[in-house]
């Protein structure tokens, strides 16, 4: 018997190792398509959802409330599943070395508590070897099972981008492999019953765990061609948010702006190619040079914003400034590998005094220093300068009026930094604002 008729038979189950960003909205399709189970070892998040509370906010305390998803924390449950699916963070180390051991914890609880017969496929961004070179190999030792024999190895690598209203888990291909034939049969059909957009079978699990890496780093390439751009146009005196918009006016123009790059693939996906390459004794140019100039413009900006109050006449030391938005990305709750809390912390090498306002953040995830900078956005008031790091559609509906009730009204000069463009540079400088935008 194959393992999704076992599952639809209800002899088995689905399982989900790992309930955030990416594995919550997985769980959840799943559950309203086959007996599944969702696995978590923080017990405060399980409590949440218990509650039908979604932290993450990737689907709705309505879509947490009413499913029929199993939470638990009791690792010999997955005992039960035919299938288990790892979706687990893989972040890098302060070194920008890939850092396994979330995966690595993972595999080892699996391989405690798998049964003969199961497929294990992790979503888990990893470079090309990990999953069968040590994850599987975890199972095995952990199990006492033989790969390829007693259980099979799978690979499809998440593409959930969170905060993205649009392109959700159904509507975005899924790229699908398997160790063989039967495997990559197995999990194609499983995939196909959540994902309305199909699914892509590559030949091997290597050729998985590569492309998603790509994937990111192409991105994370363009980006940072666009961040160059905007530093040279900068010194220029020309507004790179007019050149973006007058290129984007042909046909093959990739539409691409100018950023801080963080969250927890584009910033860190990179990396993954980056070592596994290296270990080849190929050293990269380009998507490491993409790294650097991204990985700069945290310093960047905190450096603009200096030079915008000393262009105000602002004593720089001590001046209270408020960054705008804790998180990755806007719309997205997320603060992990976020770029602004680097804006914040540079400031303050400079001696400015940092706040940090956001209505959209998971304040949990912050460290206590940025905590402690946390200002209700309704008690922001006496601001030497104003810096919108993260574009929430929160943050639009601010008027150039409103804006300006939010300065000390000693200051001749009020700096406001526009990081994303999100507000029109002639309406801000008509109003007297001493403006800037990447």
């Amino acid at each position: 018997m194959g393992v999704l008729q076992a599952i639809k038979d209800g002899k088995r189950k689905l399982a989900v190792v790992g309930l955030g960003y990416v594995g919550l909205p997985l769980a959840l399709a799943f559950a309203a398509k086959l007996p599944t189970i969702g696995f978590d070892n923080n017990k405060q998040k399980l409590a949440l959802y218990r509650k039908g509370i979604d932290p993450t906010e990737e689907v709705g305390d309505a879509a947490v409330k009413n499913t029929k998803l199993v939470f638990t924390g009791e690792a010999k449950d997955l005992r039960e599943a035919a299938m288990i699916i790892v979706a687990v963070p893989t972040p890098v180390n302060g070194d920008k070395t890939p850092d396994l051991q979330p995966v690595i914890s993972a595999s080892r609880i699996v391989g405690k508590n798998i049964s003969k017969g199961t497929i294990v496929c992790f979503e888990s961004t990893v470079y090309p070897g990990v999953t069968e070179d040590i994850c599987g190999k975890l199972i095995a030792e952990e199990s006492g099972l033989v790969c390829g024999k007693d259980f099979k190895l799978a690979y499809s690598p998440e593409r959930i981008n969170p905060g993205d209203k649009k392109h959700r888990l159904a509507n975005i291909r899924k790229i699908v492999s398997g160790m063989d034939a039967a495997t990559l049969k197995e999990v194609e059909a499983i995939y196909s019953l959540i994902i309305e957009a199909g699914v892509f079978p590559v030949s091997t699990i290597k050729v998985a765990e590569a492309a998603k890496l790509v994937e990111n780093a192409q991105r994370d390439i363009n980006i940072a061609f666009m961040n160059e751009l905007s530093m040279a146009f900068n010194r220029m005196n020309i507004d790179t948010t007019e050149v973006v918009a007058a290129m984007n006016t042909k046909w093959n123009a990739l539409g691409f702006k100018p950023g801080l790059v963080g969250g927890h693939c584009i910033g860190v996906d990179p990396y993954y190619f980056i070592y596994e390459a290296e270990k080849y004794g190929y050293h990269s140019q380009i998507i490491a040079a993409g790294r650097r100039v991204n990985d700069d413009m945290s310093r960047y900006v905190a450096q603009c914003v200096v030079e915008k109050l000393i262009a105000g006449d602002i004593k720089v030391k001590g001046a209270k400034v408020y960054v705008f938005g804790a998180t990755f990305k806007e719309n997205c709750p997320d603060v992990r590998n976020s770029r602004p809390l680097d804006v914040c912390t540079w400031l303050e090498e400079y001696g400015v005094e940092v706040h940090l306002v956001d209505p959209v953040a998971d304040v949990t995830g912050l460290e206590p220093k940025f905590r402690k900078m946390l200002v209700p956005q309704n008690q922001v008031k006496g601001a030497d300068a104003l810096v919108f790091a993260v574009a929430h559609t929160e943050f639009s509906k601010y008027t150039a009026k409103k804006l300006q009730a939010l300065y000390k009204k000693s200051d001749k000069h009020k700096v406001l930094i526009d990081v994303k463009g999100m507000f029109a540079k002639k309406t801000m400088e008509k109003a007297g604002f001493l403006y800037w935008s990447l």
